[in-house]
């Protein structure tokens, strides 16, 4: 596939030195499957924090946003089609995509912006609320597709989700026109769900929930689902394949003991997974409300 067809991704999270995490998971899911990378760390770490203490390498906020100055103005900024971001080291950072974003919207308002808002999960926020706002106040209303888990969509829509259909009403609230939501419920008994919402569609993704998976799984999803959405596949299809492929990683590096996912090892499994995932077609809020 050509750099023109694939599309070249601006991916910008945090960095391992050891795993497959953030960048080292979103990068290495984008060039496999044939795009062209553009990679900006947000912070590096030696392995994610799930793993014990260790060194947190940050930037100053005035030399990222300097650095960002650098891609807006870059001779090959025309390459670009897509941007994705997921882990931000502070408030900053956000407000320096979302203008980022705003830049390269203005001379190709196709641009796709991918927002993986990796803020929290069941136990509660993991970033500073300072962060966990400026996500929510300057980056989610500029995303074509936002992708949290079901813990960081409660936290920006302010309201407990306890079924799909509250999860549909607080997707449709945030405003994005497309929503990615993990750790959706499951509708067979066991497994555990991608719920897709745009304005044509309400679908279910749902494969066999493993525990204590190791980390690493939604940067891999928000990654996959882009390039899929960037070759021109329909969503329906595009959510099949990219939850397939996450679920396939996930139980490759399961049976293999690891404790990291080991997509060097699974890069067919990006390409062209064969693990079986159940797709169900949900009532739209749409279609609700006409009813």
């Amino acid at each position: 596939m050509s750099e023109n067809a694939a599309g070249t991704v601006i991916v910008i999270s945090s960095h391992v030195v050891r795993g497959s995490v953030g960048n080292r998971a979103a990068v290495f899911a984008l060039e496999t499957l044939g795009h062209q990378v553009w990679a900006l760390p947000t912070i590096v770490l030696p392995w994610h924090p799930g793993h014990g203490p260790s060194t947190r390498l940050t930037f100053a906020e005035a030399d990222f946003d300097a650095a960002i100055d650098d891609l807006i103005r870059a001779p090959w900024i025309g390459e670009v089609k897509a941007v994705l971001s997921g882990y931000f080291g502070n408030a900053a950072q956000a407000r320096s995509v979302a203008r980022l974003v705003t830049a390269l919207r203005e001379r190709k308002p196709e641009l796709l912006y991918v927002c993986d808002p990796v803020m929290g999960d069941l136990g509660g926020l993991y970033v500073p609320q300072a962060t966990a706002e400026a996500i929510r106040d300057h980056l989610i209303p500029l995303a074509s597709l936002a992708t949290p888990n079901r813990y960081e969509l409660a936290w920006l829509a302010g309201a407990p989700l306890e079924d799909n259909t509250a999860i549909m009403d607080a997707a449709l609230s945030l405003g994005p026109s497309r929503m990615l939501v993990t750790s959706a419920v499951p509708m067979m008994a066991g497994g555990t769900g991608n719920l897709y919402l745009s304005g044509r569609h309400a679908l279910l993704a749902e494969h066999r929930l493993i525990d204590k998976p190791p980390n690493g799984l939604g940067d891999l999803l928000a990654a996959l689902f882009l390039s899929r959405l960037l070759s021109g596949m329909e969503d329906e299809k595009a959510l099949q394949l990219a939850t397939a492929s996450v679920y396939e990683v996930l139980a490759r590096a399961v049976k293999r003991g690891s404790d990291e996912l080991t997509l060097a090892s699974d890069s067919s499994s990006l390409a062209t997974p064969m693990a079986m995932v159940q797709m169900r077609r949900l009532l739209h809020p749409a279609q609700r409300r006409k009813g």
